[in-house]
């Protein structure tokens, strides 16, 4: 087991997002709260961190109180091995996050994988959820990463991907250019958000763990989207999404019909730090009752 140092407090709405540790199950998960209002847990991506919702969580604690999320083995939380990487396993340990921080219920924010994630729990534990918030999320009806993620199945791809974290910055700052509508809005510490801890000793095997069960992972997703039929559910997607296409919100509209798609043109997969303020204006409406589900 190993934690990565604590890096500083993130800046938020009152110049700081405050951070903390706490246990679960053992491990220790990093987490940053700020605001007041009804709780708004945030679930980054596959290879994110908390820092990657620094330019919405100041306006977002105007109607909540954030609790931005390292999940366990990425960002600052703690490194465990053989830690369950499936998506039902990240979900139940978010329950049992909640339950460590006195959440009964919450609105969930989640992107990409996270997405995916959040999705997961709201099926495991409707009981803990108040809406959905997904921000282009990884799902069944989705087929653009396929090619890759059989890639990195195989031996070559899992021996590329132990050497990912120590390619040069300038390759990183390439992949991360290719998940924006435009490249030029690539802000500065944006790339950290990603890279900082793909070099702690066990971040790439859960990655990889996460990859190995991906498509079983899928399988099974779709047959819980059932059970979030009556789960108020906005859906944000770049119209340039080259990850996770936009095309698959349409089929996800059907499985989840208290949901509302908003549509953030020319933003790619990264919508929300891409353009925050159109994000950040549709979640506001959201958390504040004023957008109606379709």
């Amino acid at each position: 087991m190993r934690n990565p140092p604590l890096r500083g407090r993130v800046q938020g709405l009152s110049g700081q997002l405050q951070e903390q540790f706490v246990t679960v199950d053992g491990v220790r998960v990093h987490y940053g709260t700020a605001g007041s209002g009804p709780a708004l847990v945030m679930v980054h991506g596959l290879v994110g961190s908390v820092t990657n919702w620094r330019r919405n969580i100041d306006e977002l604690a105007k109607d909540a109180t954030i609790y931005a999320v390292d999940m366990a083995n990425m960002g600052q939380s703690e490194r465990v091995k053989g830690l369950d990487a499936s998506m039902a396993g990240a979900a139940d340990r978010l329950a049992r996050l909640m339950e460590a921080l006195g959440l009964d219920t919450a609105d969930i924010a989640g992107h990409s994988h996270g997405g995916a994630v959040s999705m997961m729990f709201a099926a495991r534990h409707p009981e803990r959820v108040r809406s959905l918030i997904l921000f282009a999320p990884a799902n069944p009806f989705c087929d653009l990463g396929h090619v890759l993620v059989r890639f990195y199945q195989t031996r070559i791809g899992r021996g590329f991907a132990r050497m990912v974290p120590y390619l040069p910055k300038r390759l990183h700052a390439v992949s991360l250019r290719r998940m924006y509508g435009d490249p030029a809005r690539v802000t500065e510490g944006s790339l950290e958000g990603y890279t900082d801890g793909l070099r702690v000793p066990g971040t790439m095997e859960h990655i990889m763990g996460i990859v190995s069960l991906w498509h079983e992972d899928m399988r099974i997703l779709q047959r819980e989207l059932a059970r979030l039929a009556k789960t108020p559910t906005l859906l944000v997607w770049g119209d340039r999404d080259r990850a996770v296409g936009l095309s698959s919100a349409g089929r996800l509209q059907e499985m989840l019909p208290c949901s509302r798609l908003v549509v953030v043109e020319g933003a790619g997969h990264i919508a929300f730090e891409e353009m925050p303020e159109e994000c950040n204006r549709a979640m506001h409406g959201w958390l504040s009752g004023r957008m109606l589900t379709a």
